[in-house]
């Protein structure tokens, strides 16, 4: 699993029928303490917001838990993280 927090929103014109109704956010990676690169992911939990802290599945898992068949995603939000045991680095820009 990877862990990150919700950095904002995503709008789309056009979006996959599969994905109809399935927020897309933007979520900052956080590795090994420190914050990294940014994804987007479709929101499984439908309740993440900014802020957040977040588990992700990548692959076809995150395809598989969205329930529909072949919806094109390749990273989810499967739940929330309430507190981390260590400090989160702020080094992001």
């Amino acid at each position: 699993m990877i862990t990150g927090e919700v950095a904002g929103t995503v709008v789309c014109t056009v979006k996959s029928s599969g994905l109809s109704g399935i927020p897309l956010l933007v979520v900052r990676l956080i590795e090994s303490g420190k914050k990294a690169g940014l994804v987007v992911a479709a929101d499984a939990t439908r309740q993440a917001g900014l802020g957040d802290f977040v588990f992700l599945i990548t692959s076809k898992e995150a395809s598989a838990i969205l329930r529909k068949p072949y919806v094109p995603a390749d990273c989810a939000i499967v739940g929330f993280i309430d507190r981390y045991n260590e400090e989160i680095q702020e080094d992001w820009p």
